[in-house]
C-alpha cells in the first residue's frame, strides 16, 4: 500500500521519538525551519537521561569561545578527536567527526536565537588535554534558568531537582570547607538560590536547566505538542521510505505520518537488563533514565538499520545499589587525595582519577564481576563533601548490606572488605609513599589537567595524592557503573539511518544514545554524550527541512 492509500490518525512534517537533548534539539530545528513537529515520548516523565545530567555540553570551537578570545579551531578540535577516539568503526568515520565539529556553531546560535542562554565552563579539561589538540574549557552549558515558565510541564520533568548549580559548582562545592575557593564557590551557590527566591524565581541548574530550557524554546513558545506515555510501537515503511511511526496512546493505537521523516532520540538500553547480559556481559548498575530499555533501536534494527557499539556504554564506577535504587555514580570523590580504590585482593588496578569511562573499561577488563572498593583516610570525609552519600537513609542501608563498611585501623578494614591483609597493607604503604614523593609511579595519577581538576590545590606535593594512614577508615563497594549506553543505529553525518551496505534508509533518522556514538570507545570531554546528541539532532532536523515532502 501506498503512503498516498494509507490512513493516519495525525500528520506532521517531523516525528521525534524521545524527549531528551537529542528529541528537543530536533524539534527545535524543526521550528526553526517552520516545520510542523510532534515529540512522543513512551513514560510519564520528559526529559530523560538529560534531565538527569550534569547537562553539559562538549563543543570544540564554539562560539562562546571566540567571544572569550579563547583559542581554538575546527583543525585542533578534529585532531584532538583523532587522536582520542581514532578510528572505532563507522561510527567514528572522518565525516561524522567533521559533521559534529562543524555543526556546533550552528547548535549554539539556533539555540540562542530560541531564548536559551549559554555559560562556558571554563575551567574544566579535555578529558586528555595533554594530547594533541586538547584544551581546557570547551564545555559549555545553561545558565540556571527559571523552571516556573513552564506551568503545568514542571511537574512531569523527570528528576526536577530546584537547585540553580552549575557545572564548577560540583567541582569547587566538594571541597567546600577546604578551600578557600570552594567556600566561595558555595556562598556564590546559596546567595544564587536565595537570589532566586526573592525574585520570585524557581532556578535550576545543570541538567534541570537544560531540559527546561529547551521544554520552554520548543514547547512553550514553539508551541510543538509533547505526548507523554505514548509509546512507540513500530515505524511505518511505504517502498523502503518510513513515513511515520504507530504509537499506543489512551490505550488505542494511533498512527502518526512524518512527511520529512522520524527521528529517533529514544536514549540507549541501560534498563534493559536482558540486552546487558547479551551486549555487555554484566547486568549493569545504570544511573540514567530508567525508560531506557532500547525498544526503538530494535524497532529500527527490524527495518533494516545497522546497529554498531552495541558491547559498550558510558562506563564509570557506581556505589553498589541496594533494592534495585539507582546507581551511585562517582566522579570527583575518587580524585581527592586520601583516597584510593583496590580489587578484590586489595590491589590497586588503575588512576583513580582517570576519566570514568577509561575507569570503567579498567574495571571490566581487571575483574568485570569482581568486587571493588573505593577506601577512604578519615581526613577525606572531614574535608570533602561526598556527594553520592548525602541521603541519610541511603547510607543507612547501604551500611546494613555491608556495601559501606568502617573500621579503626587498615587491618580491620581489610577484614571487612573480605580482602588479603598482606596485599591491601603493601597496597598502602606503596601508596602512601608516592602521596609523600607526589609522584604515582604506579598509574600516574595526577599527571594530568584533568585528573588535578579535582584534586585539592592545597594538598602537596601533589593534589590528588594524600596517605591513607588516619582512621577511622571506611570502604564503599563499588561495581562497573554507566550513565547509559553507547551503542545504537548506525547513521551518517546528516543523522540519517544506515544500512549494513551502507545505504540510506530514507524517513529514518537518529541522534543521542540510541544511535551509535561518534565518540566511539572514549570520552573526549565534559558533556561529549549530549554534545553529539544536540548537534546530530539539529542536523538532522536540516536536513529533513532540506528533503521533498
Amino acid at each position: 500500500m501506498s503512503d498516498r492509500e494509507q490512513t493516519y490518525d495525525h500528520t506532521y512534517d517531523v516525528v521525534v521519538v524521545g524527549t531528551g537533548a537529542a528529541g528537543f534539539a530536533t524539534a527545535m530545528g524543526a521550528i526553526d525551519e517552520g516545520l510542523s513537529v510532534l515529540l512522543v515520548e513512551s513514560t510519564d516523565k520528559w526529559g530523560g537521561s538529560t534531565a538527569m545530567s550534569g547537562g553539559g555540553m562538549w563543543m570544540p570551537d564554539n562560539p562562546l569561545m571566540r567571544r572569550d578570545r579563547v583559542g581554538d579551531s575546527r583543525e585542533e578540535a578534529l585532531t584532538y578527536l583523532e587522536a582520542t577516539v581514532g578510528d572505532a568503526g563507522p561510527a567514528t568515520d572522518r565525516a561524522r567527526k567533521e559533521a559534529f565539529v562543524d555543526g556546533v556553531e550552528d547548535f549554539v546560535v539556533t539555540a540562542e536565537k530560541h531564548g536559551m542562554v549559554f555559560a562556558r565552563a571554563a575551567d574544566y579539561p579535555d578529558y586528555y588535554p595533554e594530547r594533541p589538540g586538547g584544551k581546557i574549557g570547551r564545555a559549555i552549558e545553561i545558565e540556571p534558568h527559571d523552571s516556573r515558565k513552564l506551568g503545568p510541564w514542571w511537574g512531569s520533568l523527570r528528576s526536577a531537582v530546584p537547585l540553580p548549580a552549575k557545572t564548577d559548582d560540583v567541582w569547587l562545592l566538594g571541597r567546600a570547607w577546604s578551600t578557600p575557593s570552594g567556600f566561595v564557590r558555595g556562598a556564590q551557590l546559596v546567595f544564587r538560590a536565595l537570589g532566586g527566591v526573592v525574585t520570585g524565581k524557581r532556578l535550576v541548574g545543570i541538567g534541570n536547566a537544560l531540559a527546561t530550557a529547551f521544554c520552554k524554546a520548543v514547547v512553550i513558545d514553539g508551541r510543538a505538542p509533547m505526548w507523554l506515555e505514548t509509546p512507540m510501537d513500530d515505524l511505518i515503511v511505504d517502498d523502503g521510505r518510513v513515513t511515520g511511526i504507530t504509537v499506543t496512546r489512551d490505550g488505542r493505537t494511533e498512527r502518526i505520518r512524518a512527511t520529512r521523516g522520524v527521528m529517533l532520540a529514544s536514549g540507549g538500553f541501560e534498563a534493559n537488563v536482558e540486552w546487558r547480559r547479551m551486549h555487555h556481559g554484566i547486568d549493569g548498575a545504570p544511573s540514567g533514565n530508567p525508560g531506557n530499555v532500547g525498544h526503538p533501536i530494535e524497532v529500527a534494527a527490524r527495518a533494516g538499520a545497522a546497529l554498531d557499539l552495541m558491547d559498550d556504554a558510558w562506563w564509570g564506577a557506581s556505589i553498589a545499589t541496594v533494592d534495585g535504587e539507582p546507581a551511585s555514580f562517582i566522579v570527583g570523590e575518587r580524585s581527592m587525595p586520601f583516597s584510593l580504590m583496590v580489587d578484590a585482593k586489595g590491589a590497586r588496578f588503575a588512576n583513580e582519577s582517570e576519566s570514568y569511562v577509561d575507569l570503567g573499561h579498567h574495571m571490566l577488563e581487571h575483574d568485570k564481576d569482581g568486587a571493588y572498593w573505593l577506601v577512604f583516610d578519615a581526613r577525606h570525609g572531614r574535608r570533602y563533601l561526598r556527594m553520592f552519600a548525602m541521603d541519610p537513609r541511603q547510607k543507612k542501608a547501604w551500611a546494613q548490606a555491608g556495601i559501606t563498611v568502617k573500621a579503626p585501623t587498615l587491618a580491620g578494614l581489610a577484614d571487612a572488605m573480605g580482602v588479603d591483609p598482606e596485599t591491601f597493607r603493601a597496597t598502602i604503604e606503596r601508596f602512601n609513599g608516592f602521596a609523600r614523593t607526589g609522584v604515582d609511579g604506579e598509574f600516574g595519577r595526577g599527571n594530568s589537567a584533568y585528573d588535578r581538576y579535582y584534586g585539592d590545590p592545597l594538598v602537596h606535593p601533589n593534589p590528588n595524592l594524600g596517605p591513607i594512614e588516619k582512621g577511622p577508615f571506611v570502604a564503599y563497594r563499588v561495581v562497573v557503573g554507566d550513565l547509559g549506553t553507547k551503542g545504537g543505529v548506525l547513521t551518517d553525518a546528516h543523522a540519517r539511518a544506515l544500512r549494513a551496505d551502507g545505504s540510506v534508509i530514507e524517513g529514518l533518522y537518529a541522534a543521542g544514545n540510541c544511535s551509535a556514538s561518534v565518540m566511539g570507545r572514549t570520552y573526549p570531554g565534559p558533556g561529549s554524550t549530549i554534545g553529539p546528541a544536540v548537534v546530530f539532532g539539529l542536523r538532522g532536523a536540516r536536513h529533513m527541512a532540506a528533503a521533498r515532502a
